[in-house]
């Protein structure tokens, strides 16, 4: 799932080498940490959190087979 996380990022900024994905895993869920450089961060939020929230659909549904939450969160 982080390479699926990993994939997507990296496809959206211009800078795919400053890419740092975190998995922080719970007994019931999965936390993804997504850091950017700065110059890529409104690509990633896209216009009003569209691309954000896209991808955050994208690994929700992917998860469940695995009967885990997961989050994608984003940071500066």
């Amino acid at each position: 799932m982080k390479e699926l996380v990993e994939y997507m990022v990296k496809s959206l900024v211009d800078n795919p080498e400053h890419v740092q994905i975190s998995e922080l895993e719970g007994e019931q869920s999965v936390v993804y940490e997504v850091r950017v450089a700065p110059e890529d961060m409104g690509k990633i939020i896209g216009k009003q959190g569209r691309i954000a929230k896209a991808m955050r659909t994208i690994v929700k549904a992917a998860c469940v087979k695995s009967g885990k939450k997961a989050m994608v969160e984003i940071l500066e």
